[in-house]
């Protein structure tokens, strides 16, 4: 597996990185015995990067596959919404304590949108660059699904590491083209901060073309490493092998969903929590409480996806702008929202 560095923060990843969403429970939801045997063999196998963050409640997973590999020193990024420095103290010291290390390799402020959500979490980015001065945190930066996420992080100084929405067709990219991220990644590249992608399948949604959708970012000099959600053994050596400009058989993968439970009461938290506007609700008529004993049978019309039949409405689901993040089950009070 090829290593590079990092940009500016000299920390030498793999150019594979393993995005640990997939197995935890916004995802997968595989065990810490099952998700760690995985993380491990990448780990055996050269992949020394794995991305994480406080939402995607995986540290375990990743604790035990170090524990099993006994590769310690694997490289960890982790993502925190903290906005202040009392959440951002609670963030670290609950990363340091559940991978059982006195130190976080790279600390990225969580889905960062422009220079204002940045001038929000301010206080929190400055307890994070103190941690980097003391040693607990080796590079600081930001992920963005914003091209103006980008802009406004490459103008501070203290940024390191940027981890952009980037993929081929530019789904999920919130405020502009692909072409336009692009310039934006390449700029902050020339100001040497170290760039790895996130969403190069489009949450799946690219898997049909996934030699394209890979090449196109491989082959972009500006992109450092390149973060892929994994769940099984097949799969990590597939993406190891495509890295490798090795031939593969088929890629070994399921096509992934989001599942909505039958007692979702279409309340709506989840369209204002998803970023990609892939959500909304129909036909609201009013705010009575979850029918739990309703089943909720999706439909489809085109690429639409109408979930459950109750009166307070229905949850759509727009396949083509839903990245499969599964950042909109942690809005749903009742968890009605997986992705399988």
């Amino acid at each position: 597996m090829q290593n590079i560095i990092l940009g500016k923060s000299n920390i030498e990843v793999s150019r594979l990185c393993f995005g640990a969403l997939t197995v935890g429970p916004l995802q997968a939801n595989m065990s810490i015995s099952a998700g760690g045997e995985v993380i491990a063999y990448a780990i055996e196998q050269g992949v020394n990067f794995i991305d994480t963050a406080q939402l995607y409640q995986t540290y375990p997973h990743i604790r035990r596959g170090m524990e099993i590999s006994q590769k310690f020193d694997t490289v960890i990024t982790s993502k925190t919404y903290a906005y202040d420095q009392k959440t951002a103290i609670a963030a670290v010291e609950e990363a340091r304590r559940e991978l059982n290390r006195d130190y976080i390799d790279i600390f990225l402020l969580h889905e960062q949108e422009n220079e204002h959500t940045l001038k929000g979490h301010r206080e929190a980015f400055e307890y994070l660059c103190e941690c980097k001065g003391r040693g607990i945190i080796r590079a600081v930066g930001i992920s963005t699904h914003h091209i103006a996420g980008v802009r406004a992080a490459t103008k501070l100084n203290e940024i390191d590491v940027i981890h952009p929405m980037i993929n081929k067709r530019g789904l999920g990219i919130v405020d502009g083209t692909v072409d336009e991220m692009l310039n934006a990644i390449r700029i902050a590249n020339e100001r040497n901060i170290g760039i790895y992608a996130m969403k190069v399948l489009g949450g799946g949604n690219l898997i049909g073309d996934v030699h394209t959708a890979l090449d196109f970012v491989l082959n972009e000099p500006s992109i450092h490493s390149i973060a892929i959600g994994m769940q099984s053994i097949a799969e990590v050596d597939w993406n190891i092998a495509k890295f490798e400009g090795k031939s593969q058989e088929q890629l070994p993968t399921k096509t992934r969903r989001l599942h909505i439970e039958s007692w979702c009461s279409a309340c709506g938290s989840c369209v204002s929590r998803c970023k990609q506007g892939a959500l909304r609700i129909d036909n609201p008529q009013s705010s009575k409480p979850p029918r739990h004993a309703d089943a909720c049978h999706p439909s489809k019309e085109g690429n639409l996806y109408h979930f459950s039949d109750l009166d307070d409405g229905k949850l759509v689901v727009d396949y083509e702008k839903c990245v499969l993040c599964g950042y909109c089950a942690t809005a749903c009070e009742e968890f009605c929202i997986k992705v399988i």
